[in-house]
């Protein structure tokens, strides 16, 4: 007779002193797996929100992620051939692939193409909290997720009670009135994070009817348009710094890299000490099983991946503390990798053209290298084109524009390279500080300051030419968003609907 896992134990102990004997948990022990409605049954019969239960899943979890020698699933499966998507048993469907660029759609992190470009030419260039704003609406707690944007509609995650309580919020793209405000997650200690950084900085993801908000080790979860949630997931792993990297959409799955901090996780009841390794892991996107889960090395990592397809075959782009490498969006098999050393923190998304990958490496060794993405293996001696090192940014990520590479360092200097060979053009001193990623949009880059100015950038002179700053009240460290010729942007406070007063 087999002995029951302790990871088992310790939740039936738990379970029996709160009285909720009835919970159900998923797969491979660290999920909750309860659409909105569902509950679990209390002694008395009554019925206790799904989040109730959520105050002692996160030592749940990292016992059951340290204790749990298997995979959830060892042998990983294709979730459906060509692009048809997948369905959910209610019977909606996910789109299999990254979000499509369409005019009025922003769907992720850097928008629907994932590297900042917008398809809008006539947005302002020129703003105040007087002038060409159509709307402002307040945001309560904090977060600095990007708006994501589709069909009519503005979702974007936040965190009240000091990180405790855990929102997705949609807006009404046409008024910024609220459409829904759903309490996600409820957790009892969210943990430290860096000064700079949010419990809600992950952006969500939009793919047709369904919204997949993530809060890093606090919970992952796909909701529909209406706000009700159709599955969570808790992953377990050590942010240190809190969450940052937004999961990306390949292959019909949800690719979530969990980077931080490898830090020994000590079970007070067991009084034993394990690790909480780092890894990549790929979610079912329809019912947020686990399909691979990939284990690296390298501390602190906070970087959204990018998706790119090489010789007609899809690749994850993960950079890590100490390498970036390329994962199969199917299989979590890795194909590449570029080391560079003791990256430590890095932030900035790459970008992809001219046949290379461009990749920050962090703040120990900031660098930034062009690399080939067509070779296997280790390619740190044979596939980096060329590497800079001057005015590499720490957090803001790079914005690619034909054959030039523009970059904004945190310190507010701003440099354009020959993307073919890393040679500087020009720079230029915008002043401020800077966390968010620059966008492109109708021979324009806008370049979001923390302290509220948005600066914007001629693409079209051979030289630093600085356009307008556009102050608004505030902090600014989310990234910015486009829908046909509006702009939305993020503060500490608001969300605003920036649009030329004629539109």
């Amino acid at each position: 007779m087999n002995r029951p896992p302790r990871t088992l134990l310790l939740f039936l102990f738990i379970a029996a002193a709160i009285s909720v004997p009835s919970v159900f948990i998923g797969d491979e022990g660290n999920s909750l797996s309860l659409g909105r409605g569902a509950g679990v049954r209390g002694s008395d019969g009554g019925t206790i929100p799904q989040a109730a239960v959520r105050l002692s899943e996160s030592h749940l979890e990292a016992v059951a992620q340290a204790e749990t020698a298997r995979e959830t699933s060892p042998h990983p499966r294709r979730l459906s051939p060509g692009r048809g998507g997948i369905t959910l048993a209610s019977g909606g469907h996910i789109s299999g692939d990254a979000p499509r660029a369409e005019a009025r759609s922003w769907p992720q992190f850097r928008g629907p193409t994932a590297d900042g470009h917008a398809t809008a030419n006539d947005l302002p260039l020129r703003w105040s909290e007087k002038k060409n704003v159509r709307w402002k609406t307040p945001t309560p707690g904090l977060g600095w997720s990007s708006p994501a944007v589709a069909d009519d509609r503005i979702w974007l995650t936040t965190a009240l009670d000091d990180g405790r309580s855990l929102h997705a919020i949609c807006l009404d793209q046409e008024t910024g009135a609220e459409r829904h405000d759903v309490e996600v997650f409820r957790i009892a200690e969210p943990g430290k994070i860096h000064p700079k950084n949010s419990h809600a900085t992950p952006t969500p993801i939009l793919s047709g009817e369904y919204v997949f908000v993530h809060f890093g080790a606090h919970g992952t979860a796909c909701l529909d348009r209406d706000g009700n949630v159709l599955w969570t997931r808790t992953i377990p792993y050590y942010h240190h710094h809190g969450p940052s990297a937004s999961p990306v959409l390949a292959a019909g799955n949800l690719i979530i890299p969990c980077d931080g901090f490898t830090e020994p996780f000590y079970d007070e009841i067991t009084r034993t000490g394990v690790d909480l390794p780092q890894f990549v892991i790929a979610l079912d996107a329809a019912t947020g099983q686990t399909i691979w889960k990939t284990p690296r090395d390298g501390n602190h990592a906070y970087c959204t991946p990018l998706v790119i397809e090489v010789n007609g075959a899809t690749q994850v782009v993960s950079p890590g503390g100490k390498y970036v490498a390329a994962y199969d969006p199917e299989t979590g098999r890795e194909i590449w990798r570029c080391d560079y050393g003791d990256g430590y923190s890095v932030v900035p998304s790459p970008v992809y053209g001219n046949d290379l990958v461009y990749v920050c490496t962090g703040y120990d060794t900031p660098a930034l290298l062009a690399i080939r993405p067509d070779g296997t293996g280790d390619v740190t001696a044979t596939h980096v084109a060329w590497r800079a090192k001057q005015g590499v940014p720490l957090n803001p990520s790079p914005l690619l524009a034909d054959d030039k590479l523009y970059l904004v360092s945190d310190g507010g200097v701003m440099s354009c390279l020959d993307a073919k060979n890393g040679k500087l053009l020009w720079k230029g001193r915008l002043g401020g500080n800077f966390s968010a990623a620059p966008i492109l949009s109708g021979g324009h880059i806008y370049a979001c300051s923390e302290s509220g100015v948005t600066h914007v950038i001629s693409t079209k002179s051979p030289r630093f030419d600085r356009v307008a700053g556009n102050k608004l009240d505030g902090h600014m460290l989310a990234s910015p968003a486009v829908s046909g010729n509006a702009l939305f942007l993020r503060t500490d406070g608001a969300v605003y609907r920036i649009e030329n007063e004629s539109d």
